[in-house]
């Protein structure tokens, strides 16, 4: 859930885990709330989380930066000096426990260099040891690592093994294919696409024997445009405009064609998933859902609860 959300308008009911995104990462190991709404924000959504049996989480990082750019810089930086790290783990530690949270993301987008790459499992490692003492969650959020247009591993994307073994989930972010080799919005999260991150990641855990069900299937709640000057809509829109639409994967609205992932895709991916050994399903995000029947949280919601019997 990003943090200009109404949490009162989010149906918890369905959900396990719940994420408020982001707070940002300084270069000195601080972390930044996009304002006062954001931090008000948070503790609605840990009530209402609370309230419904699902686990309140915060997550750290995301693509932007509230002070310009990726948020890379940020965050590679602030993993690279042992003061800067030490003040992160020390900063997320004492927000999990004043803010009342079950646990943390984390978001590094995304690790570039072997120097990042053991930086982040550093941060992880000491991040872990503190709020697992505290019987507190560690999730992390990772590249899909398979290029949207060719189906191959992408190797710019660097991440220790090791990492994983320290954490509860590995939330992996299987969408936004569209950038690969050029503009291609049919490759926002195809089927093909995440059938092969899903092997990817399988056999990655398989080869380091580390137990599948931490890793969780990230999936679209949002539409991406032919023509890149049109802005990106949400799943909750397509519906809006033609509840038809719920069951489709591809529309023509205001000019231009928009893929997305439908009902039935969302059942596909989740059999995926599941089948492969995966512990769940984990969305981006939830104030782009539709509400009632033709919601998507509700389709992977039921979809996990009939593969679950079927196995």
């Amino acid at each position: 859930m990003q943090d200009f959300r109404d949490p009162n308008k989010i149906d918890y009911s369905k959900l396990t885990h719940i994420i408020f995104s982001f707070v940002h990462p300084t270069k000195d190991g601080q972390i930044l709330f996009t304002g006062d709404h954001a931090l008000e924000n948070l503790r609605k959504m840990v009530s209402n989380a609370h309230n419904h049996n699902t686990k309140a989480m915060l997550a750290v990082g995301g693509w932007f930066h509230m002070n310009g750019g990726e948020s890379y810089d940020y965050f590679s930086a602030a993993l690279a000096k042992p003061e800067s790290q030490e003040r992160l783990v020390n900063e997320i530690v004492a927000i999990v426990e004043q803010e009342n949270l079950d646990g943390i993301d984390i978001d590094f987008e995304h690790p570039r260099t072997d120097a990042d790459a053991m930086n982040l499992h550093a941060f992880i490692q000491k991040v872990s040891e503190k709020l697992h003492s505290k019987n507190k969650v560690v999730s992390i959020a990772v590249h899909s690592k398979i290029h949207g247009q060719t189906l191959t591993e992408l190797a710019y994307v660097k991440y220790e093994p090791k990492t994983f073994t320290y954490v509860d989930y590995v939330n992996i972010m299987a969408y936004d294919g569209q950038w690969d080799g050029g503009y291609h919005a049919e490759n926002l999260s195809p089927y093909p696409f995440t059938k092969s991150v899903v092997k990817y990641w399988a056999k990655f855990f398989d080869n380091h024997n580390i137990q599948k069900d931490k890793l969780v299937l990230g999936v679209p709640f949002y539409a991406q445009p032919t023509d890149p000057n049109i802005k990106q809509v949400s799943f909750g829109a397509i519906v809006e405009a033609n509840p038809e639409n719920a069951v489709k994967d591809i529309v023509n609205m205001n000019g231009t064609t928009y893929y997305y992932n439908g009902q039935k895709m969302m059942t596909r991916k989740t059999e995926l998933a599941l089948n492969h050994g995966f512990g769940g399903m984990m969305i981006w995000e939830l104030g782009l859902d539709a509400s009632g029947p033709n919601s998507l949280t509700n389709t992977l919601y039921e979809s996990i609860a009939v593969t679950n019997v079927k196995k």
